[in-house]
């Protein structure tokens, strides 16, 4: 890995300094940055995975409250990290243009203005986590734990926006492995303390030895817990690592004007407001429809509800590689602005697209074979698995589509062209899955919704790639 680190930053620097790279050196370039990634993402739906396991072991319905109010934290999630994104591409812009100083005056008023937007949010989390679940539709027995659920995790909202921040910033300077890593660590802690917190003190019998692991027995509310924890902890080091580290972004030990250089400046906020704004939308509104998908199925029934939570659990294992391979497509593609090499730029987006779409491809045809085994792992209720797996083997063709606009999405996010992309996903969203979703519901249950899902995200892959061809994405359509 110490190898592959140093290959990567020296690939890198040629980046900043406008010399040239081979196809083979481009192709390697992604593949180091991306691999850290992929493996943290892999880790983090690990995490989720292992997560709705033991929440489904306690039951349909606790499966079902988790499973209500997901969408709607997915909609808090995509807030945060909007306004994180506003302020980590101004920071890969200018190191690709060597402005170290302008790099860490965005990385102070970034970090300000975070937690003060994240505590908003967490604080209106806490307010309407009692009214939501019946505004969702959920019955009065799974509307209990929702609340409880919602309420908690709202109140960890600063803790994941500085996760969010922190990672963003560090894989923006070109270290994709420190927040890979610290990703993975989130992992191992998310599943002891929510085990810890979830199920009561038990006796197990291990090599025929009587083993007493002790436990909280808080069921839901020891979901969020322990979630909540594993994110407070992980945020709390790797913000640290990001004052402390040596490089463009070091802010300890450095020379600057005091605590008053935190305070966000106009400018800056400005700049942050057009990369974010439009992505801040964007989520919103997606998450509105994922929130109206879930609407669509809650009359189904709990078992419904928690089917559709758990193939969606499930079939993320298959896509996080392509947010791993995003996340170094926006590093690069930002690098290569700011550097004013757009060419570069192009390239390394059209290899990052391609690596992707083939390896979710791979990733399609495991989930379809593998679906009832992967249901089977979360929840031991027969309907259950047999709704879940049904969804995912409708959901597997759409894979390699699904890579391509997740990966053409952060392309253009490392250009700092956010406003087309974002309407492209909304009209995608709006237009295509929700439409199909309320016809197909009807006759054919939740397969109807996933069919639905399926065709959309195939349509908004064809549209991704359109984009990628022209060069409008980049700054005044450069060439």
């Amino acid at each position: 890995m110490a190898k592959s680190t140093k290959t990567s930053e020296r690939l890198l620097s040629l980046l900043r300094d406008g010399r040239p790279l081979s196809r083979r050196q481009q192709m390697a370039l992604v593949f180091q940055l991306s691999l850290p990634a992929m493996l943290a993402q892999i880790a983090t739906i690990v995490m989720f995975f292992i997560d709705a396991a033991m929440v489904g072991h306690l039951g349909a319905t606790e499966a079902a409250s988790v499973g209500l109010v997901e969408t709607t934290f997915w909609l808090f999630g995509g807030l945060t990290g909007a306004l994180a994104t506003g302020f980590y591409v101004q920071v890969a812009h200018r190191i690709g243009a060597k402005d170290d100083e302008g790099a860490r005056a965005v990385l102070r008023e970034g970090f300000t203005t975070a937690l003060l937007f994240s505590s908003i949010v967490g604080l209106f989390g806490v307010i309407i986590s009692g009214p939501l679940p019946h505004w969702l539709g959920g019955d009065a027995d799974v509307a209990g734990g929702a609340t409880t659920y919602f309420l908690l995790f709202s109140l960890f909202a600063p803790f994941m926006q500085l996760n969010q921040l922190s990672a963003g910033m560090l894989r923006c300077a070109g270290d994709i492995k420190t927040p890979s890593v610290m990703e993975a660590l989130l992992c191992i802690f998310d599943v002891v303390l929510n085990f810890l917190l979830i199920f009561p003190t038990k006796t197990y019998d291990i090599l025929g030895l009587p083993v007493t692991v002790p436990g909280a027995g808080l069921g839901v509310a020891g979901a969020a817990l322990g979630t909540g924890l594993a994110f407070a902890i992980v945020a709390s080091t790797l913000t640290l690592i990001v004052f402390h580290r040596h490089g463009p972004l070091r802010i300890l030990g450095e020379r600057w004007e005091g605590w008053w250089a935190f305070r966000p400046r106009r400018a800056t906020l400005v700049q942050a407001w057009g990369i974010g704004m439009p992505i801040g939308v964007q989520h919103t509104l997606m998450s509105c429809a994922q929130v109206f998908v879930t609407m669509i199925v809650a009359p189904l029934g709990a078992f419904a509800i928690a089917a559709n939570s758990f193939a969606v659990t499930a079939e993320s294992i298959c896509y996080m590689p392509g947010y791993g391979i995003s996340d170094a497509a926006t590093t690069l593609v930002g690098q290569s602005v700011g550097a004013r090499r757009w060419n570069m730029a192009r390239q390394l987006a059209g290899v990052s697209v391609g690596m992707a779409m083939t390896i979710m491809a791979l990733m399609g045809v495991v989930l379809y074979f593998g679906a009832e085994l992967v249901m089977d792992i979360m929840t031991p209720q027969a309907e259950i698995i047999a709704l879940g797996a049904s969804a995912l083997r409708i959901e597997a063709f759409a894979e390699p589509m699904f890579a391509a606009s997740i990966v053409c999405y952060g392309a253009f996010v490392g250009a700092g062209s956010t406003k087309v992309p974002a309407l492209m996903n909304l009209a995608s969203m709006w237009g295509v899955r929700i439409t199909l979703a309320l016809l197909l519901v009807g006759s054919m249950g939740l397969d109807g919704v996933w069919t639905a899902m399926a065709i959309e995200l195939t349509f908004r892959g064809t549209i991704f790639l359109l984009r990628l061809r022209s060069r409008s994405w980049l700054p005044g359509g450069a060439a």
